[in-house]
């Protein structure tokens, strides 16, 4: 087991919001800051993000990445390749985390940015649209459905309540309940209403090119033609276990709480930010959020220091 020197801050989760944090920390220039990835997580699975600032022509979440830890090490921050898998605190109040093999990393603050993983079937070209024309985010990529034939595939409610909600952007939706959960009566008689028709069948495959949904094939060899897709399961896994470690408070769904104005959760030295957090899931969200929580983590250090030296 090794045991790494203290940190003034380790940032878990090498995503959007964290590695926008690592940039606004590493710019003072005044902290030993560490990263620690395990390289997965949402924005590895999307190829194109069109709604951020200055990416028209879209950005995928793996080029994001690469571009925000170059930047980021720019700047002095360290990476380090880890799955932590404990996270407590020590006689001296500094967090002790463990990653997967038994290393130890010791840090005077901490964020968490462990974020999200959106649940899914692994069906036959599903990974090969997701983010090109199938996407998970209404707010995000509603647009990209814009008088297109849509299907949405889902579980339940989740499915039924996006496709209720993605009917006034879309040119046509169809709705297959792929796992055949049932939906609410409500959630029935508003698809009814909408004219969106539901089928309650199983999907085999997903037929594209060039990771463009072309049509999705059922159990019974039908085949439902479209242009895009959605999907809305439920169930997304939150990386909150660390959070909950330490103490932190999370709300029903285990997303972390935090102070609106800092991002500081109910534990002292310990934020949040992105996916993690309480908010709308969408990655420049995140970013604003990776960098409030940097500046805040900043001011505390600050004021750490000068307590000391006085």
């Amino acid at each position: 087991m090794m045991d790494r020197d203290v940190k003034d801050c380790i940032i878990v989760g090498g995503g959007i919001a964290g590695l926008q944090a690592a940039i606004q920390l590493g710019r003072y220039s005044a902290y030993d800051v560490l990263v620690i990835d395990r390289g997965t997580g949402r924005s590895t699975i999307c190829k194109s993000y069109r709604n951020i600032l200055g990416w028209p022509e879209g950005v995928s979440g793996e080029e994001l990445r690469q571009r925000g830890r170059k930047q980021a090490e720019a700047v002095g921050v360290t990476f380090a390749a880890d799955d932590i898998r404990k996270a407590e605190r020590d006689e001296a109040k500094c967090f002790v985390l463990t990653g997967k093999d038994g290393t130890r990393y010791r840090a005077k603050s901490m964020l968490l940015a462990t974020g999200l993983m959106d649940r899914f079937p692994k069906l036959p070209g599903l990974m090969s649209t997701l983010g090109t024309s199938v996407f998970v985010c209404p707010d995000c990529d509603g647009y990209e459905i814009q008088d297109r034939k849509t299907v949405v595939l889902g579980s339940g409610d989740p499915g039924a309540n996006m496709s209720i909600l993605l009917s006034e952007r879309a040119k046509e939706i169809i709705y297959v309940n792929h796992e055949g959960q049932p939906a609410s009566s409500e959630n029935m008689t508003q698809l009814a209403n909408l004219g969106i028709p539901y089928i309650e069948k199983r999907v085999t495959e997903i037929q594209e090119e060039g990771g463009i949904l072309s049509a999705v094939v059922l159990e019974d060899g039908s085949i439902i033609r479209a242009e895009r897709g959605f999907i809305s399961f439920g169930g997304n896994m939150i990386y909150s276990e660390l959070a909950e470690q330490l103490g932190a408070e999370l709300e029903h769904n285990r997303h972390v709480k935090t102070d609106p104005r800092s991002k500081m959760t109910n534990v002292e030295l310990l934020w949040a930010a992105g996916d993690l957090g309480v908010h709308s899931e969408l990655t420049t969200v995140a970013m604003g959020e990776g960098a409030t929580a940097a500046i805040w983590i900043h001011k505390t250090l600050k004021k750490m220091t000068s307590q000391a030296v006085t």
